[in-house]
């Protein structure tokens, strides 16, 4: 049974639906070992005090709060929670909007809500509310030390939470030398809009998740198995001289309807993804020596512990 990050309440009107939260969203990335390159000894991290140059165990560390150069006010996490013990408790909906008038950079983090056993019905009726109407609740919620807007959007028999980013975290676009928003000005003709959606046509299709993965993934992975094979395990490849005299090729005048009827007939089509070499687990547990355990990764401060 995986664990709940949150537990507490949505609350919408003057109904509460007791539920948890999951993490829906999963990193595959590849794990790689820091290494010393003089004897391949696995590299370490410690937390170091900035006074004593001494390593600090986690049992003696706490959150600070620095207000003025040098001065702090230590905060633990129940002080955290009773600075508004409502609002880490409960996903306050304010309102519900269309799910086409949120734009897509807006979307962050995934998470999953499930209810307690006490709030079944009425999850299932804030769910089914939800499809009905095509709308997503907007409401706010504190995940450790942070408030967040969020978005709650029904899919098959979940309710996802998806937190969004505020204004203030994406930048504005004005500086970018992006075409012109008419097509005319842009220089775009009818002709070429009109192939490309025949293009976007012949290519469209239904979702497939199943279909997506991570092919560059999969090439690193035989990398590791080719040199394995080769016992060149401890070869390193070097990066490759740049000609500074020779000159850099310069930009092309692109025939785009030439481009947009090849592509539609078939013949600019791109090779299709390798498939993978081995299974990755199989894969991973062959090039990974047994001593490796010792595990380099970027050592969390202390308040993004927290």
């Amino acid at each position: 049974m995986r664990r709940a990050l949150w537990k507490g309440a949505i609350s919408f009107g003057l109904i509460n639906i007791p539920v948890e939260l999951f993490t829906a969203e999963k990193h595959d990335e590849l794990d790689f070992t820091m290494l010393d390159k003089r004897d391949l000894s696995p590299v370490g991290y410690k937390r170091i005090s900035k006074k004593t140059g001494k390593e600090v165990v986690w049992d003696n560390i706490v959150k600070g709060y620095e207000y003025e150069d040098g001065k702090y006010v230590l905060l633990s996490d129940e002080d955290l929670r009773r600075a508004n013990v409502e609002a880490t408790q409960t996903i306050d909906i304010e309102s519900f909007v269309d799910a086409t008038q949120i734009p897509i950079t807006y979307y962050e983090q995934p998470y999953y809500l499930a209810p307690l056993k006490s709030g079944a019905k009425a999850y299932a009726l804030l769910r089914e509310t939800l499809r009905k109407s095509g709308k997503v609740a907007l409401a706010r919620i504190v995940i450790r030390t942070r408030q967040h807007i969020a978005a709650l959007t029904p899919f098959d028999d979940i309710i996802n939470l998806i937190t969004l980013r505020y204004p203030a975290e994406l930048r504005a676009p004005d500086d970018l030398p992006v075409p012109d928003a008419n097509p005319k000005k842009a220089g775009l003709s009818a002709k070429e809009v009109e192939m490309a959606q025949s293009l976007v046509e012949s290519m469209s299709g239904d979702w497939d998740p199943e279909s997506l993965r991570d092919t560059y993934r999969d090439d690193i992975l035989a990398l590791v198995q080719k040199k394995i094979r080769s016992r060149q395990t401890h070869e390193i490849a070097e990066p490759e001289p740049q000609d500074e005299d020779k000159p850099r090729s310069s930009a092309k005048v692109i025939d785009l309807m030439a481009l947009l009827k090849q592509s539609i007939d078939g013949k600019g089509k791109r090779p299709a993804a390798k498939p993978a070499a081995t299974p990755a687990r199989r894969t991973k547990a062959a090039a990974r020596p047994a001593a490796a355990k010792n595990r380099s990764r970027t050592a969390p401060s202390a308040r993004a512990r927290a």
